[in-house]
């Protein structure tokens, strides 16, 4: 990973462990066709408790992990910046499918594309079959 790359990345980690300091929160969130590479990310902004995601942005990178990629880093530091962002959360693993129920496949149904997250729950990656 480059020094940009990692520069980026660790200022987003910080921001993360430093927990709740209050809001707008900016929610990050790593997809990938496995849990080991991401190839996209989900950075959503929550101006207030109980609020839905005010802001959204999506990126995607089908050649490298996403999360080392330094223009997508840079760019999720701008974004979460540019909205005033208090909090970061930003779960330590990969959170299921890249694809979108109902957008890329149909409602109810399982990715055809991503068969490693077919038989797994998102949250734990454990084998649920």
């Amino acid at each position: 990973m480059s020094f940009k790359a990692s520069w980026f990345r660790d200022k987003l980690n910080k921001k993360a462990k430093r927990g709740f300091q209050g809001y707008p929160v900016a929610t990050i969130t790593y997809y990938g066709p496995d849990d080991r590479r991401a190839s996209k990310v989900s950075v959503g902004i929550i101006l207030e408790e109980g609020g839905e995601v005010a802001f959204l942005e999506r990126c995607f990178n089908e050649i490298q992990d996403i999360r080392k990629d330094p223009e997508v880093n840079e760019q999720i530091v701008r974004f979460i910046g540019q909205h005033g962002a208090k909090s970061v959360v930003m779960p330590d693993r990969i959170l299921g499918c890249p694809h979108e129920e109902g957008k890329d496949y149909s409602e109810g149904e399982k990715c055809p594309k991503c068969s490693f997250w077919a038989i797994r729950d998102r949250f734990t990656g454990e084998i649920v079959q």
